[in-house]
């Protein structure tokens, strides 16, 4: 490819490729700091430090939270620490790697690279955050509302379709950034 033709490439998808590059480098940096077995053995890690206690609250938190949303549908799911189950027998583990502290982290790091005025980015964040809180609740209630009869269905719904859906749903968060509060000043004002 000609310099010409890479300018224009990076002038017409600059946006674009910077979501993507800091999508997966905050990505690289979680898997470089954060350790822990993501089935809930064991200690979760931050550079070292013990974090487990911090990770146990979210998500015994999240627990309660998906308890109540399907508790809305069905009254055969019950509650047992970070266990979510049904009558039915199926259930699932709600564990530190359930919670949306990563995809808030990644969140925080897309938007910091975006391009964009502060002020906007000060409130913008933290309704992302709110947002990516309650996507997660309802990405694992319907997880949840899938297995109470089709067990079966669990990895392809947890590690596929849902996953994906919520990275999804952060794009077009990001769109949303991208076309209200991504322009100069002037065209700022149309999604106000």
């Amino acid at each position: 490819m000609q310099t010409d033709q890479l300018q224009r490439i990076w002038r017409e998808y600059k946006d674009i490729i910077l979501f993507v590059a800091a999508m997966l480098l905050a990505n690289l940096l979680w898997k470089i700091t954060v350790h822990g077995d993501e089935r809930g053995i064991g200690e979760v890690t931050w550079l070292g430090l013990v974090v487990t206690p911090v990770f146990d609250a979210i998500a015994a938190h999240v627990t309660q939270c998906v308890y109540w949303a399907v508790a809305l549908f069905r009254d055969t799911v019950h509650v047992n620490g970070t266990y979510i189950y049904f009558d039915s027998g199926s259930g699932s583990h709600i564990v530190w790697s359930c919670t949306p502290v990563k995809q808030g982290f990644i969140w925080l790091c897309i938007l910091l690279a975006s391009r964009g005025a502060w002020v906007h980015k000060l409130w913008f964040i933290p309704v992302g955050w709110v947002l990516i809180y309650g996507i997660n609740i309802v990405r694992i209630a319907a997880i949840s509302l899938i297995i109470e009869h089709h067990p079966e269905l669990f990895e392809v719904m947890h590690s596929y379709v849902f996953k994906y859906a919520f990275y999804g749903c952060m794009f077009v968060m990001w769109l949303c950034w991208t076309e209200c509060f991504n322009r100069p000043t002037a065209d700022s004002d149309s999604c106000a």
